[in-house]
């Protein structure tokens, strides 16, 4: 069966907040010519520089994945690459007036809302896939992470995560058809356990965190003391510990929530690859650095095949 490639059918714009950055600005996915690929334009920068959304891009992969190029950097992409791969959305250009993408509810959930809201249309250029021939491995043995690829006649994702913590147990998801990442993985929205959100606030990041971005697990005992510290820093009236071990800011679309969000960073990440591929990939802690390089060790495969 032919596949051809789409782009939307007219230029949509979401606005908000980045996570990190806490800019507040406004991202506008406008179509693209077959054979564009996804391009960033930061267009509040002089000349207009373009950021392809490809693996040699990036630059910092610690909060986020980060894209730099000719002086331009982008933050926090994968959500809004994920929604765009999930749709199948070949070709689209994102022009920015800030650097971060912002994080909206955390989640691929209102990207995907916006494509579905101006549509797509297929294009006269054919789409073509790279088919993964043998098993391609990454591990990171001190963080205890391995993930891989093998062959597949379609495209498949599944993750395990494991935080050796009782807050969070073992949780897998899987993606075996992308028909079905709209329903079962673009709402679930990031997480973060409560050490390292006080990490990140006392390092001056998460400047557009404001608990209802994130699930946030609780794997220590907090006093109200730091309940209310908390309330106040995200201007909320008063959080709590419920009973599952998170905090009272927001309820679970799925008991696997978190495996399910880290799942929607490996689309998102993977589509740095820049051409679609088909392959069972099977991800175990799964985390943006891993990710991208997977991506890169993918990326390798193409380039050999093409030479």
């Amino acid at each position: 069966m032919i596949e051809y490639q789409h782009t939307l059918k007219s230029s949509v714009s979401v606005r908000g907040t980045g996570l990190h950055t806490g800019q507040h600005g406004t991202i506008t996915f406008v179509p693209a010519p077959p054979n564009h690929g996804i391009k960033f334009k930061r267009i509040d920068l002089p000349g207009n520089p373009i950021v392809e959304a490809l693996v040699e891009n990036v630059i910092d992969t610690a909060r986020g994945t980060t894209l730099g190029k000719n002086g331009a950097t982008i933050y926090t992409m994968e959500h809004a690459l994920a929604a765009l791969t999930g749709l199948g959305i070949d070709n689209v250009l994102i022009e920015l007036d800030v650097e971060e993408i912002p994080i909206l509810d955390g989640s691929s959930k209102q990207f995907v809302e916006a494509f579905e809201k101006v549509g797509s249309v297929a294009q006269d250029t054919i789409r073509n896939y790279y088919v993964i021939e043998k098993e391609i491995f990454f591990e990171d043995k001190e963080k205890g992470i391995e993930m891989k690829i093998v062959p597949c006649e379609t495209y498949k994702i599944d993750v395990k995560i494991d935080y050796g913590t009782e807050v969070l147990n073992i949780q897998f998801a899987e993606l075996h058809n992308l028909a079905d990442f709209k329903k079962e993985i673009s709402p679930c929205r990031t997480f973060v356990f409560l050490h390292e959100l006080e990490f990140l606030l006392k390092n001056n990041l998460v400047k557009g965190g404001d608990l209802s971005n994130a699930i946030v697990f609780v794997n220590r005992k907090v006093s109200q003391e730091e309940l209310d510290r908390l309330a106040e820093l995200f201007h909320k009236p008063k959080v709590k510990v419920k009973d599952e071990g998170i905090l009272n800011n927001l309820d679970l679309h799925f008991e696997n929530e978190p495996a399910r969000h880290k799942l929607l960073d490996v689309l998102g990440d993977l589509t740095l690859i820049g051409m679609p591929i088909k392959g069972h990939i099977t991800a175990y802690r799964p985390g943006h650095y891993a990710n991208t390089e997977l991506a890169k060790l993918i990326k390798q495969q193409i380039i050999k095949a093409v030479l």
